[in-house]
Formats: C-alpha cells, structure tokens, sequence
C-alpha cells in the first residue's frame, strides 16, 4: 500500500471509529489494529488521535457544506427551504458515519470545524436570502439572521433525531419541516408580541 493509500485507510477506520464511539473513546490503539499497522503509522501520518480526527471532521464539513450550498439553486424561498432540508437529509442518509462524527461530542481543537460551523455557514447563506425578502415586505431585515438560526436550527435538530429513526422517509419529513416554516413564515407578523409578558 502507498502512503498516500495507507493515509486514505486511516481516515476511512479514524471516520469510522469516531462515528461509533467518538472521540474520548477511540483510540490509537484500535485505529492502528483495524488498519492492520502499528501505532507509530498512525503517528506518523497524523501526529496523533486529534490530527486524525482534525483531518476527518474538515472533510466532513467541506462535504456537507458543498452538498448544502449545491442544492441552493434558487428560485422561490419555499424551494429554498426544500432543497436545504433534502440535502441535509440526503447526507445524513448517505453518510451516515460523518454526520455521526459532526454531531458527536467533539474536543475544544475542532470547534472552528464542527457541525455547529457548517450550520453558521448556511445560516448565513438563509440570512441574505430572508433579508431580501424582509426588505419586500417592510419588516426589519436585521432580524433575518434570528429567523435564519431558527430555521437552520429546526431542519438541523430534526435531522438529528431522523439520524436514529428514519420514520417516515426522507421526503416527508422535509415536506413537514417545509410546511412547519413556511406556513409560519407566510403569516409572519411584523412586530410579534408575547401575551404573558410585555417586550
């Protein structure tokens, strides 16, 4: 096997190992006797368990994020709003693995590369399109990156929870996120108000 080849066997069992136990309980040890090497292989291509996972985690969120951004052709908002929760969903069903590794627990190194960083990244693409239509419709367009986490917030949690079940399918729990968001979205009012308790 090449270098370049053991490297890639690497990420691929590190991948693996991190989805099944996490970070904490992964070792070196195990990563090394999947591969079939000894520990100082590892070692020498990674500098440890954390340059591993470091390596993992980065191509997870360059993955996501690129499928992510990909499906945001345009179009209507609502169409938007679709294609950001198929795609998630789409990941999440085929790269199960590398969603696990995002959403598990993670050392303090990796939190510039984390889920909650791919999810501040499509916030923030959501945010320029809801300040657009914020604009349209006279409401205050600061108040789009709020609704943005919010929606990004909702698809990302209920996509967690589907990691698990995977009842019902894919394109019904996306047509009820969408429908969820956009009936509300739809009916936004302007200046909302609690009723228990004055703002």
């Amino acid at each position: 096997m090449s270098s370049a080849q053991r490297r890639e066997q690497l990420i691929m069992i590190g991948r693996q190992l991190f989805a099944e136990r996490g970070f904490d309980a992964a070792s070196v040890e195990e990563i090394a006797a999947r591969a079939k090497v000894s520990k100082p292989v590892v070692y020498e291509h990674f500098g440890g368990k954390e340059g591993l996972y470091a390596v993992v985690v980065d191509r997870e969120v360059r993955a996501l994020l690129d499928r992510i951004t990909t499906a945001l052709t345009g179009g209507h908002p609502r169409e938007l709003l679709e294609q950001a929760a198929l795609a998630l969903l789409d990941y999440i069903e085929t790269e199960t693995d590398g969603f696990r590794v995002l959403v598990r627990d993670s050392p303090v190194m990796s939190a510039a590369g984390s889920f909650g960083s791919v999810l501040n990244d499509v916030a923030h693409q959501v945010e320029h399109i809801l300040a657009g239509a914020f604009k349209e419709r006279n409401f205050d367009p600061k108040l789009a990156e709020l609704y943005a986490q919010a929606l990004v917030g909702m698809v990302a949690l209920t996509g967690r929870w589907w990691l698990d079940v995977r009842k019902p399918r894919k394109e019904m729990v996306a047509a009820h996120l969408v429908n969820l968001a956009w009936r509300g979205l739809s009916n936004l009012d302007p200046k909302p108000a609690l009723t228990t308790r004055r703002v």
